[in-house]
């Protein structure tokens, strides 16, 4: 799975040529047996455009790391998606939780428009497990757990009350405060994942008690999106996603909500633009707030000499941006703003994209 961190990474990136290939992929059989076509017609078609586009020379090396990529597929352990990306300086594959739509980018930059979509839509979250035995942490995207085990987690409690026995004098109160101390060491080994600034949703679970103690000295609480009351141990993760999904899709629901609450209220502040040229020569200007955009927008452009944005028919060739959109969204985001894809017909009153301005 792709983290945050590591898309923000990417999308940092400028490469040239910078090719990009995502595709759906399958989980079961036979309907994944149908991946690798896809994915040798998909490596034909970047093959032919950067041909056509590019020296020999300057592809060569291109054609070799994607060759090697292509190889290291595991298909029968494909998810929802693939996303390729390779560049002069670049290799890395992806293995996505959530499906994507097939599609050849060849830029400047990656086209990570359809992680950041799914990176909403299936939104990352974390799942803590709290206990004194052994205090888990699972990184989760949509129905897709993955528990982390390094040497921050699982986590023990030790000493008095746990490995060791309680003096003979302690009272509940004494056993109160350890296991406090223990959970405050729990929630600073969670910063060795979790940003404070980090937007991604945290789900915690354990005892009524356990989550009490947690609660009161985690620095995390403003993250906390809901909680499962049990002993989770020996739970199994299959058995834990069917008692998360219901959690996530009300966070998904009320961002949509807010994202589009916020816009009618920037709509009466007069704070909103919505044609795609002024939203890309503002989102540039670090103007940009937050970034409504039709789940399916997509449409390419070049830039004139001057900076503006002027739409085109076909993708194709060195000048062209196979999805401004794309541009747009990495804009707004390394500007520090924030994007929210909405479904079908939500903006059509905006031509599909609405900029939420700062000011």
């Amino acid at each position: 799975m792709i983290t945050r961190q590591e898309l923000k990474k990417l999308q940092s990136l400028t490469q040239i040529p910078a090719l990009s290939i995502l595709l759906p992929t399958h989980r079961t059989s036979p309907d994944n047996k149908q991946d690798p076509i896809l994915v040798k017609n998909l490596v034909d078609e970047a093959k032919r455009r950067l041909s056509a586009e590019f020296s020999k020379r300057e592809i060569e090396p291109l054609f070799e790391r994607l060759d090697s990529l292509v190889a290291e597929i595991d298909y029968p352990y494909t998810l929802d998606g693939l996303a390729l990306y390779i560049g002069p300086d670049i290799a890395k594959l992806y293995n996505l939780p959530f499906s994507v739509q097939a599609r050849v980018v060849i830029d400047k930059t990656f086209a990570t428009r359809d992680l950041v979509y799914g990176l909403h839509r299936e939104q990352p979250y974390w799942l803590l497990l709290l206990s004194q035995g052994s205090t888990r942490l699972i990184s989760a995207t949509g129905e897709t757990l993955e528990e982390i085990r390094d040497q921050n987690f699982p986590l023990e409690m030790t000493g008095p009350g746990a490995t060791a026995p309680l003096p003979f004098d302690a009272d509940t109160s004494y056993l109160d405060d350890r296991i406090r101390r223990f959970f405050q060491q729990v929630d600073n080994a969670l910063g060795e994942y979790i940003d404070i600034d980090d937007s991604s949703p945290l789900i915690v679970g354990g005892v009524v008690r356990q989550i009490s103690f947690f609660q009161e000295v985690s620095q995390y609480t403003s993250a906390i999106v809901g909680t499962l009351t049990g002993n989770f141990d020996k739970t199994s993760l299959p058995e834990l996603i069917p008692q998360v999904l219901p959690i996530m899709h009300s966070v998904r629901q009320t961002q949509k909500t807010e994202a589009l609450q916020a816009l009618d209220a920037a709509v009466s502040a007069q704070k909103v633009i919505s044609t795609l040229g002024e939203v890309w020569r503002l989102a540039q200007e670090g103007r940009g707030k937050l970034l409504l955009v039709d789940k399916n927008y997509h449409v390419p452009a070049v830039l004139s000499e001057n900076g503006d944005l002027i739409l085109v028919e076909n993708v194709g060739g060195t000048e062209v941006i196979d999805d401004a959109v794309d541009e747009i969204i990495e804009v707004v985001l390394a500007k520090g703003g924030r994007v929210a894809l909405v479904d079908e017909d939500s903006l059509n009153d905006y031509q599909k994209i609405a900029l939420i301005l700062r000011y």
